[in-house]
């Protein structure tokens, strides 16, 4: 499914509005200005407000992309915006799956698969 690619000034947030942030060791290849996220980087999640029916917190830490088919940084998968399931999964400290992300802003000048 073709979307655009993600870059570090993105915007994504936890399938509970918590926002995340990005670092990525892709230092060459760049939408704009910013380096493109390969589906190596990790998004971190803070200040999540998940909390189970028992009253336990099990806040998102983390957000995983699915990797692109067709693009790649460096030999490495980049991370496409796609619409729709497949894109990516908020996870716990303990990796348990809390719904996908939610990208909120995406540069809008480069494309990918």
């Amino acid at each position: 499914m073709t979307g655009y690619l993600l870059t570090v000034a993105d915007t994504a947030q936890c399938t509970h509005a918590a926002a995340a942030s990005v670092r990525t060791g892709n230092t060459r290849v760049r939408a704009g200005q910013n380096a493109v996220i390969i589906a190596d980087d990790l998004h971190t999640v803070a200040g999540c407000p998940f909390t189970l029916p028992n009253g336990k917190p099990q806040p998102c830490a983390s957000i995983t992309w699915a990797p692109a088919t067709r693009v790649f940084v460096n030999g490495r998968p980049a991370v496409v915006q796609q619409t729709g399931s497949g894109q990516g999964m908020c996870r716990s400290a303990e990796q348990i799956p809390q719904g996908p992300p939610q990208v909120v802003s995406v540069q809008t000048r480069a494309k990918g698969v």
